[in-house]
Order: C-alpha cells, then structure tokens, then sequence
C-alpha cells in the first residue's frame, strides 16, 4: 500500500513507526536540554538525572509500540506547504518553487533557493512514481488533518488523481482527531501527523475509511476553485478551508507584540505565536509577517544576526507606527 503524508517530518515518523517496537529493545542516544527560568546553568547532576528519565522514556514507549508494519519504499511526502502562495499550477512547477523560496529566505546564506530545489525536485519525483504505482493498481492511504498544509495536500492529491483518471483508485483516509484524551484526563491537540510520535502510529489505523468516487471529484472540484481563487493563503474556517488574505494571521502576531517589552526577541514572539495559538503554520511565515512589519516601519531591527542564523535571531523595537 502507498501511503502519503504531507510534511517531512510526519514523513520521518512514520518510516520508524513501520518497526518501532519490534524485537528487543537495545537503547540509544537521547538528547535533552535542562532550562532554568532565572537562566542558572543546570549541573551535571541534573543533565543526567533528565538523560536517565528520557531513556526510560524511550525504552517504555517501544516496550508498549505495536509496530505498524510496511515498508519504507511505500511513503511518499509531499511537503509543499499549499496553504501558503500562488496554488494555480496544475502540476508544481516554478510559483510553487517561488512560493518555498520565499518562506526559506529567513534562513541563513543560500539555504532558501538549495531547501526550494530539493523539496520541489523530491515532490515531482514522488508523484511521479505514484502514479505509475496508482496505474499498476496500487492502494492508496493517505494521512491528513486539519492542519492547512495538510487538507490543501489532500484536496490537491484527489484532483491529480482526477488528472490521472484514477478514479478507479483504492484510496482510504486517516484524518488525525482535533484532540484526544490523554492522561490524568488531560486533553491533547496535535498540530498535524507530524506531531506523532513513532509509537502512536498504529492507533490510528482504527481511524481509517475508504473514500468514494464522489468524495475524491468533490475535493478535486473545492481545489479547482480555490486555484481559481488563488488567494495569498488557505485556511480553516468554520470548519472549511477557505482563501484568505495575507494578513490573517496578523494579529496574533501583534498581540504577542504589544505584551511584549519596548525591545524584545524576534523569536521569542515567533514561539509564543505558535505555541499559544496553534494556528498550523510555520516559524517562516511568522517570520515573513514580521519582516513586512518592519518594511511599514512598524517595528525596527536594533541588533545584527549571526551569518549562519536565521533572520529572526535578533532583537526588535517597536517603531512610530506600531498598533
């Protein structure tokens, strides 16, 4: 079976969940970061008592992992990022190149045009290779949520099967729950597959339904006319992905901005704008949003970035203009 994610990191966790869990546990090395609010550098002492407590941690979640089964070969990810940019092209070609380019430009040296190239290059190649998997008669299982660059990709996947004229395709979904029940009846939001750990693949098989002829031409239609609309970003919206303006996310930013101090940490109002709102999108955007505040004059760059950061390693100062 083909199955299909949208982001390269769902795509990374779902490769290991294919055998997380199988055979005997051998350990391995976990990475960890001790913090302290009045910034005391941690002791050794406590660097290890967090590596010990992160290994258990790895150890019991392959202990109780049921591997998912498959192989590697089978998952291809489409990591596009189709919320964002100019969508109008039938297969992504040069505006899509663009649109990535654009996004990875807060990125240090060249980074931008090299990540645009490999992401826009593995993409086609991967599309290709479905279809000539869909011809062959191949299953499809896609993994989706509501997460707009993961609904785009999958109403944008349904109409190049419309393409393909493989409507006579086997394609199941599996679309990630808006929350679930965690523990001591916590509850737990995940932003998209790519939040899923290797271990919690396998439960969400229950999830997975077949999809008819009229539900992949009726996605295949929603993105013809969301191409035709082509709006500056996609998102969700009363439960619907709509267009939108590129000023949507605007306020959220400037929310963040306003509570924080006359001079303050670029990316530290980018972690507060994903981590508080959880609104599916990306540090770059964030970034790109704040850099056009700076060009309206807005808000001002009062220190320089290291050459091999990204832009937003720096700090800024509220300007005239803001509010």
């Amino acid at each position: 079976m083909i199955e299909i994610v949208f982001g390269d990191s769902a795509c990374g966790s779902l490769k290991i969940a294919q055998r997380f869990g199988e055979g005997e546990y051998k350990g391995g090395c976990s990475g960890v970061m001790v913090i302290h609010s009045d910034g005391a550098k941690p002791t050794q002492a406590e660097i290890k008592a967090a590596q010990r407590k992160a290994e258990e941690k790895a150890r019991l979640a392959w202990e109780r992992a049921t591997p998912l089964g498959g192989k590697t070969g089978d998952i291809y990810g489409f990591n596009l990022m189709l919320s964002i940019g100019d969508i109008s092209e039938d297969q992504p070609g040069i505006k899509r190149r663009q649109t990535l380019e654009k996004l990875y430009s807060v990125y240090p040296g060249d980074t931008g045009h090299q990540a645009a190239q490999e992401l826009l290059g593995r993409a086609n190649e991967n599309l290709k290779t479905v279809q000539e998997r869909i011809a062959a008669g191949e299953s499809l299982r896609i993994w989706y949520s509501n997460q707009p660059d993961e609904l785009c990709g999958l109403y944008w996947l349904m109409e190049q099967l419309v393409q393909w004229k493989g409507l006579g395709a086997q394609v199941s979904i599996v679309r990630l729950p808006e929350w679930e029940a965690g523990e001591n009846g916590s509850i737990v939001r995940k932003n998209g597959w790519g939040e899923v750990a290797p271990e919690e693949w396998h439960r969400y098989l229950a999830l997975q339904k077949p999809v008819s002829l009229v539900f992949i031409t009726s996605c295949a239609a929603y993105w013809r006319e969301l191409q035709r609309e082509n709006a500056p970003l996609r998102a969700m919206l009363n439960g619907q992905l709509v267009s939108m303006s590129e000023a949507l996310y605007d306020d959220f930013i400037l929310r963040e901005i306003a509570a924080a101090g006359e001079v303050f940490q670029e990316a530290v109002i980018i972690g507060q704008v994903l981590g508080k709102y959880q609104l599916g999108i990306g540090d770059a955007w964030v970034a790109f949003r704040i850099e056009e505040m700076i060009h309206a004059g807005k808000l001002k760059a009062v220190s320089e970035v290291a050459k091999d950061s990204p832009i937003y390693h720096r700090l800024l100062k509220k300007g005239t203009h803001q509010g």
